[in-house]
């Protein structure tokens, strides 16, 4: 008996975000700490826009953009502007298990989505991280639970046959993520601590 074949799973490390220059060159939006990633010739995957299956490209070569947080990359068979173009918004994908070796504190920007984020101090839920931005030091961008926002009272005014709008989305904040800050990552658990400072956290005050 034949097992089914297990679905390959993907990292994703950068996303395509504008052509550079008119020779095929793109400017990449990195979602990975690793500059070899953009920097290293080699096979890549390609997942463009619509697609469910991504496809095998080759880096020929690639360079940092210093200052604007991004790469430059040339793909094998890429050499007009035009054909850039049409990639804008793929993401570039490596086997999930094709990990780089992490040194004590650090780890994957993927491992770090999702997890709950707990206030260190009082054990109280705070909301959940959606995103990791690279500024110097970086950022979790936590969505914090609805519960904890204060909410506007709604001033009373007559009925009318437009429909209501939707409420909106919880907000976010960032999160420095720094040892004094973010002391405890537990990713057996899905779960983070964090020890805000004074005025982090005030809008749910």
């Amino acid at each position: 008996m034949v097992e089914p074949q297990q679905e390959q799973a993907w990292l994703e490390i950068g996303r395509i975000v504008a052509p550079q220059g008119v020779r095929g060159a793109m400017r990449v939006y990195p979602n990975s700490d690793f500059p070899e990633r953009f920097l290293e010739p080699g096979q890549r995957w390609l997942r463009r826009q619509g697609d469910r299956d991504p496809e095998v490209v080759e880096l020929l070569r690639g360079r940092d953009l210093p200052g604007k947080g991004l790469y430059v990359i040339e793909l094998e068979g890429i050499s007009s502007r035009e054909a850039a173009e049409a990639l804008r918004g793929a993401v570039l994908l490596v086997p999930e298990g094709d990990r780089p070796p992490l040194e004590s504190g650090e780890f994957h920007v993927q491992d770090l989505l999702g997890l709950e984020v707990f206030h260190h101090q009082t054990g109280q839920r705070l909301g959940v991280t959606v995103d990791v931005f690279s500024a110097g030091n970086d950022l979790l961008q936590v969505q914090l639970d609805e519960a904890l926002v204060p909410q506007k009272e709604e001033s009373v005014k007559p009925k009318s046959k437009k429909k209501r709008p939707k409420p909106p989305s919880p907000p976010t904040v960032f999160v420095p993520f720094v040892k004094a800050i973010v002391p405890v990552v537990d990713l057996e658990n899905q779960r983070l601590e964090v020890d805000p400072p004074a005025g982090l956290l005030d809008i749910i005050n």
